[in-house]
């Protein structure tokens, strides 16, 4: 069984409180990443999507100065870099959410992503199901 340090992205660019949301949607288009975490003083206290920005921030007529604090998550699921790769799985598919910084002693050192899994041999096939539910839950039944 893979530990999470051995398929996670350890060069995780991330925001501070101190920057806005603009900034950070300009980061996450510099990157071509649809989520940015947020730390303070090395400690990872939040996490922002491209949806966020979206729900929380446009769509309620936050303009781009609005701080970041205002519309990131802070009620984060987070995983140990010695956790296995099944466990990382089984808490994406109980949140429903399809990325899990990666924290020791408080400080984010990662990042896993459900692409993480999908590029990989999975041998498990209850991770296989777990990525399924992930990807299917967010269409809202929605066939594709």
């Amino acid at each position: 069984m893979e530990k999470i340090r051995e398929i996670m992205t350890d060069k995780v660019e991330s925001c501070t409180l101190l920057d806005n949301i603009y900034e950070v949607a300009v980061k996450m288009k510099e990157l071509n990443v649809g989520a940015v975490p947020i730390v303070d003083k090395n400690k990872l206290v939040g996490m922002i999507t491209d949806r966020d920005i979206v729900i929380r921030g446009v769509a309620e007529k936050h303009p781009g100065s609005t701080k970041v604090e205002d519309i990131m998550s802070n009620d984060l699921i987070t995983i140990s870099p010695d956790a296995s790769s099944e466990e990382a799985v089984r808490l994406m598919a109980d949140h429903q959410i399809r990325r899990l910084p990666v924290v020791e002693n408080g400080q984010l050192i990662g990042i896993v992503a459900l692409g993480d899994f999908a590029v990989r041999q999975l041998t498990d096939d209850q991770a296989k199901k777990a990525l399924t539910e992930i990807s299917e839950s967010n269409y809202n039944g929605v066939q594709h």
